[in-house]
């Protein structure tokens, strides 16, 4: 039962909408790497390894190895959705640019199509019931390169781009297929790192067809039209940010970092709420024993609430994470929503990085 209403809260409206829908695709904005969830996705500026393929592709060309790997699992809703993520990027061109690709799959797998429990006779047969999923898919194509031969962490800036394709499916009910661009920029000046991320700035359009077959039946019973097709719109948001890093010792360092999130969709219950533009803000921070061992926390999903006698309060979701380096192996951990201050639920988030040298 679980499983049937997380698919009608999630899946269902887009295949019964038939009009244009402007909110869609919000699986990816839930991010990339346990580096990024420990943050509270406060990573723009600071990025720098192959999960800048999601949330800055400037950031490619400060990776620190000519090419990286890395994979990343997390579940939400007590395990019923997973969401999983791969990445690969390297140099080309002399190492003067990046190419990289992200995958991301979000999905509730086995869950019963009841569809053909009775069959022709009107005799229940529960040998007829069947499993399917409702799945998202993202699949990222990245290009950064370093502006004037910029050298990695060096002072100036550093820009690239995304093309992104999303396919969405739901059993043999209906599918859609999307496409969309992001933009991304990185100015480095001396500890500051300044970024700007446009992402669906030229509004993504998913397009969805559906299987009139497996809706025949229901439709005709309840005397409703059979939808043959629609299509959604993933309108664009600019995310402005800046870091700062700093070294207190030999060993320690501390890297802090505010991202402004700023949607075009209408009125939001964020922070600062309007019409059309609100702004979502997220803040997190990084500290650092030799760049290896690694103690992340940040605060973001900013919300306003209110309770049975009309009060108003600011509701919030605290991350914290930790990470280890050892030589080319790197992996992450983040638990989300630590002290259940928000209304969404902890998950725990495991990612693994690859770095591999050049060879001599």
């Amino acid at each position: 039962m679980n499983k049937k209403l997380l698919f009608a809260f999630l899946f269902l409206p887009g295949i019964v909408c038939s009009q244009t829908r402007k909110y869609s695709n919000e699986f990816l904005q839930i991010g990339v790497g346990s580096r990024s969830f420990g943050m509270s996705g406060a990573v723009t500026s600071s990025v720098d390894d192959v999960t800048a393929g999601y949330w800055n592709p400037a950031g490619l060309t400060n990776m620190r190895t000519p090419t990286q790997a890395s994979l990343m699992h997390s579940a939400y809703f007590s395990g019923i959705a997973k969401y999983d993520y791969a990445g690969l990027a390297t140099f080309v061109a002399d190492n003067t640019a990046v190419v990289g690709i992200s995958v991301i799959r979000f999905g509730v797998d086995d869950i019963p199509d009841t569809s053909e429990l009775i069959d022709a006779d009107g005799n229940i047969n529960y040998d007829r019931v069947k499993s399917f999923s409702a799945a998202d898919y993202a699949f990222m194509f990245s290009y950064a390169r370093n502006h004037k031969n910029r050298k990695p962490h060096q002072n100036g800036l550093s820009y690239g781009g995304n093309v992104k394709i999303v396919h969405r499916k739901v059993g043999e009910f209906g599918k859609s297929w999307g496409f969309g661009i992001d933009l991304g920029a990185q100015y480095r000046l001396k500890n500051f790192i300044f970024s700007a991320v446009g992402r669906d700035i030229t509004t993504t359009f998913n397009a969805w067809s559906y299987n009139q077959d497996k809706f025949g039946t229901v439709y005709d019973y309840i005397g409703d039209n059979i939808p043959e097709n629609s299509t959604e719109i993933t309108l664009p948001r600019l995310i402005l940010g800046a870091s700062y890093y700093t070294k207190f010792s030999k060993n320690f360092g501390l890297t802090t970092e505010a991202n402004f999130s700023l949607t075009t969709d209408g009125k939001r219950n964020v922070l600062i709420s309007g019409n059309p533009i609100s702004i979502d803000p997220v803040m997190g921070l990084e500290a650092d024993y030799k760049k290896v061992i690694y103690l992340r926390g940040g605060i973001g999903n900013i919300q306003k609430t209110s309770d049975f006698d009309g009060n108003q309060t600011y509701n919030f979701q605290p991350n914290m994470g930790v990470g280890i380096r050892l030589k080319n192996f790197s992996i992450d951990y983040a638990l989300t929503n630590i002290g259940n201050q928000s209304d969404a639920i902890y998950s725990n988030v495991f990612s693994i990085r690859l770095d591999f040298e050049k060879k001599k």
